[in-house]
């Protein structure tokens, strides 16, 4: 992937004084343009060689475009709360909504450069290139335009820049290291050629910059830009994919089925078990090998199963200051300028904490399967990135614990005329949770197939009779004791 950069590409002055006023021009029109569309975000992610100007090719970006509708993104090493959580949680917290364009320095390819040149196995490379090509993949497959580019100079013009810098009165402070820490560029090199040939993909191929005459380089910079931008904006809005059905089983049975609905806890039980198990869980999250961990719970179910009722009884045994319960509704104007995801990793609790999910990432494959919020290639397609999504946590030490709240559409109508009833809990029931209803067997074939498709070893899912609310709560307790008792 290298050997074009090799030949020798230069711009005179005259063509590049040309050139550049027409670039700028084009360049602010096809921003506005993606402003005024807010149909896809652009990532432009900058690396390379030291010394061969990605400061300078960014600087000139910021000159060119509308700094208001750009994000400027510099990472260095992860450090403090960073270091707290997945390692891909700060560039999903740094992604450009739909209608802007960030600009990437010292991206995740240098934590993958850095891991790969530390490890003296293949295995933490082989680990970072998944992670890498599943995360590009997925932000392609929402719609983002993602443009990779690697400046390479020659090592005879590398030489010649670095005398200049040695002598320069003032060294430039656009000069990015990212290599060189890393040891020599021999070592480092081969290292990085490997990256860029496993992670050149469709949706996010690399395109190597030549960088020895800084004008060829900047006037191809921004052409580059501004075709992929306006055949973009140009080209019809992607096609909804229809991916192939999945066919229901013969019978007409789900994985629900299987559930005894008749299970329940009397009274005094389920005070002793509900005061035992709080305590044993404040033990645990209060103990130092937590501090090592973190915890999610994902609650989902069928309207008024009682996933608030059993929040409640889980968040009474913790430390108020070192959990959240998020709350997840339809998402906002913002939320819907991101991949769906996104919302949740900005979520993702710091190591010795806890976040509480009532409603989740499951929603793409739950409701918006079902009312048709997404296609059949979005919520297809979901399965795999929600595995993707979870593995990540779990990889970092982050014990994730997933319920689905179960009852009969006998016992859920009970519930919800005793909400009308009730002055106090009307507030639960809304015209919506009344036409779901009439939906059962949909939602109850996207749960089966949510359940066999992202139950997985690291993030099972827990499937818990909730027709007596007191065995449902017991339930959940003693499982969220169980697994953090068999992670710590």
């Amino acid at each position: 992937m290298f050997e074009s950069a090799a030949v020798e590409h230069v711009v005179d002055e005259a063509t590049f004084k040309r050139e550049l006023p027409l670039l700028r021009t084009a360049l602010l029109k096809a921003q506005f343009r993606l402003r005024e569309q807010q149909g896809f975000p652009v990532i432009v992610l900058v690396t390379g060689q030291d010394l061969a100007g990605k400061g300078q090719v960014m600087q000139r970006l910021t000159e060119w475009l509308d700094p208001r509708y750009l994000r400027i993104n510099a990472y260095v090493p992860p450090h403090g709360a960073e270091l707290e959580r997945p390692a891909m949680w700060r560039y999903w917290r740094d992604l450009p909504p739909a209608g802007e364009i960030g600009l990437v320095f010292g991206s995740w390819y240098n934590d993958a450069l850095r891991t790969a040149i530390g490890d003296r196995c293949d295995s933490g490379l082989d680990d970072w290139v998944n992670r890498i090509n599943a995360f590009e993949g997925l932000l392609g497959d929402e719609g983002a335009l993602i443009l990779k580019f690697l400046l390479r100079i020659s090592p005879e013009e590398r030489k010649r820049r670095e005398k200049r810098l040695k002598k320069a009165a003032y060294p430039s402070r656009h000069v990015l290291e990212e290599w060189t820490d890393l040891g020599p560029l021999k070592k480092v090199r081969p290292v990085a050629e490997e990256i860029v040939t496993r992670t050149s993909t469709a949706l996010a191929p690399w395109i190597v910059l030549p960088s020895d005459d800084p004008a060829y380089r900047d006037l191809l910079f921004g052409r580059t830009i501004r075709t992929a931008l306006e055949k973009r904006l140009d080209s019809a809005p992607p096609s909804r994919d229809v991916a192939p059905a999945l066919v229901p089983s013969l019978d007409g049975k789900t994985v629900l089925d299987s559930l005894d609905l008749g299970l329940e806890l009397d009274r005094k039980a389920y005070a002793e078990r509900r005061d035992e198990l709080q305590y044993r869980l404040a033990q645990l999250t209060d103990s130092k090998a937590f501090d090592r961990r973190s915890l999610v719970c994902v609650f989902e179910g069928n309207d008024a199963a009682g996933k608030g009722g059993a929040i409640r009884r889980f968040t009474a045994a913790l430390d108020p200051r070192r959990y959240r319960v998020w709350p997840i509704a339809a998402p906002t104007d913002d939320e819907k300028r991101q991949p769906y995801l996104w919302r949740f990793w900005r979520r993702v609790p710091r190591l010795g904490r806890t976040a509480v999910f009532d409603r989740s990432w499951y929603g793409r494959v739950l409701v918006e399967r079902v009312e048709g919020y997404a296609s059949e290639a979005e919520w297809h397609r979901a399965y795999g990135e929600i595995n993707e999504f979870e593995a990540e946590l779990t990889e970092h030490g982050c014990v994730v614990v997933k319920f689905w709240l179960a009852t009969s559409p006998e016992e859920q109508l009970r519930r919800f005329e005793a909400r009308a009833d009730t002055a106090w809990k009307q507030y639960k029931i809304t015209a919506e949770d009344w036409r779901n209803r009439q939906k059962w067997d949909a939602y109850a074939q996207a749960v089966s197939d949510m359940v066999d498709r992202t139950s997985t070893a690291l993030a099972p899912w827990t499937l818990v009779e909730a027709e007596n609310k007191r065995w449902a709560r017991v339930k959940v307790l003693e499982t969220i004791a169980e697994r953090l008792e068999a992670a710590l």
